[in-house]
This record gives C-alpha cells, sequence and structure tokens, in this order.
C-alpha cells in the first residue's frame, strides 16, 4: 500500500513525494543493519554509523531503530518478503483478471483476512480471483 500513493498519480511533484522515498531508503537501511548485525556481526555502533551515514533519521530515532533490529532478527526481512509477496499476488491477480481486476476489492480481500502466513494468503488470493472469475462467467450467461 506504500507504493499505492505513487502508483494512482497522488504526488504531484518530487518533493510530495520525498517522505516515501525517505520511508523507502528507511526499509532498505533496516535490511542492512538486520543484517548487518545478526550475520556479519556488527556491532552496535556499525549499526548507528551505518544509519548515520546513509539517513537523516534523527538520534533518537537512530537508537530506537538499532535496538529493535538487535532484538528482533528477520523483521526487516520478513516485512520485506511480505510486500514483496502482496506485490506478486496483486500481479497474478490483474493479469489473470484483466480488466476486470479493481484494486479496492484486492486490497480488501488482502486486509480483510488480517495477519496470515503468506502461504495461506496465496491460497486466499487465488480462491478470491477463481470467485471474481466465476462471477463474471455468471453475468456473461445472464
Amino acid at each position: 500500500s506504500e507504493r499505492l500513493g505513487k502508483e494512482v498519480g497522488f504526488y504531484q511533484d518530487p518533493y510530495s513525494d520525498y517522505g516515501r522515498l525517505q520511508d523507502e531508503m528507511l526499509r532498505a537501511i533496516r535490511l542492512v543493519v538486520d543484517t548487518g548485525v545478526h550475520y556479519k556481526k556488527w556491532s552496535r555502533q556499525q549499526m548507528v554509523d551505518f544509519f548515520h551515514a546513509h539517513s537523516a533519521v534523527d538520534e533518537p530515532d537512530v537508537q530506537s531503530e538499532t535496538d529493535r533490529y538487535i532484538a528482533w532478527p528477520g523483521q526487516a526481512l520478513g516485512y520485506k518478503v511480505g510486500q514483496l509477496k502482496i506485490i506478486e499476488l496483486r500481479e497474478r491477480a490483474k493479469k489473470e483478471l484483466g480488466g476486470r481486476f479493481d484494486l479496492r476489492s484486492f486490497h480488501d480481500e488482502v486486509l480483510d483476512a488480517g495477519a496470515l502466513p503468506l502461504d495461506v494468503l496465496d491460497e486466499r488470493i487465488t480462491e478470491w480471483i477463481g470467485g471474481q472469475q466465476k462471477s463474471a462467467k455468471m453475468s456473461q450467461k445472464n
């Protein structure tokens, strides 16, 4: 959903898109520091230094982010994998439904289920696509 504003033309100029780009950069930084501390055995100071070198995040937030990713291994990656899966499911639904694809209905289907394992979400969206296709066929018969 974070990409949605960009996709629907919400940002009228580069300045209005700046906040979204900053958030995207922060998510990329989180991936790096999460991997850095848990795989490359970075020190806390290396994490802090990376945040300072690559973001405009203020010191209290840098410290909070650092603590978060020390204590919660893989959280940044889990977030990104979920984002990519939802994008993949949306693209599949668009491809299979063509002009019948409704973005709002797709998002409702994803969000109404609450937090789900990604394989269960995949099954849910597959069933939703099938239901949309069946409804379209029924409409054509009438």
